[in-house]
Formats: structure tokens, C-alpha cells, sequence
């Protein structure tokens, strides 16, 4: 009877930790990514370690566009050169990064 008792308790004990809510955690109603400019500064920050700051800042000015969510985040070049830029993609709502690539 102790046992079962004992049991009992344990697994009371048990799911109402487990229960618990989790801690409270603010979202912004326009998602952790507002504005083009924090998508970019985002964008940048991810990039400069992969390909490098000077060939990141020869790609000014970066153009950033939300679509279903997604930021797309692009460098530019000068008017009349060819090669590729770096590109970003970044969720709106939580700043996952959600593909980095080089065009060539």
C-alpha cells in the first residue's frame, strides 16, 4: 500500500513538472525581423565571416524584400560588371537564417 502510495506520488510529482508553461518570451507582432535595414544588418553579419568584409562592402548598397515572410537580402554591383553578389534569406519571424549563397 506504501508502494503504491509512493507511486503515486512520484508520478504526480513528476507530470506536473513537466507540465509547467514555459517562461514567458515576447514576440513582436511584426516578427523578430521588422525592416529591410535589420534584415540586412542581419544579412551582413552572416556573411562577412564566409566571405570575407572587404569583398561584403564592395557589394553596397544591399537590397532586401519581403515576400510570404522571407526576407531576400542581396548585394549589388556597379552598373556594368559582371560576377555574382552574396544573397540571404531570413525568416521574418524568428531570424532563422534560411539559406546563404555566392552568386559567380
Amino acid at each position: 500500500m506504501k508502494r503504491s502510495l509512493l507511486g503515486i506520488l512520484l508520478f504526480w510529482w513528476a507530470t506536473s513538472l513537466l507540465a509547467q508553461t514555459s517562461p514567458h518570451s515576447f514576440v513582436p507582432r511584426d516578427g523578430f525581423v521588422p525592416t529591410a535595414d535589420v534584415a540586412i544588418r542581419i544579412a551582413v553579419a552572416v556573411w562577412e565571416p564566409i566571405y570575407g568584409e572587404q569583398n561584403i562592402a564592395r557589394q553596397k548598397p544591399f537590397n532586401a524584400t519581403l515576400t510570404n515572410g522571407v526576407w531576400l537580402v542581396q548585394g549589388s554591383l556597379p552598373q556594368g560588371w559582371a560576377g555574382g553578389t552574396a544573397l540571404a534569406e531570413i525568416s521574418q519571424k524568428d531570424g532563422r537564417i534560411l539559406r546563404v549563397s555566392h552568386g559567380k
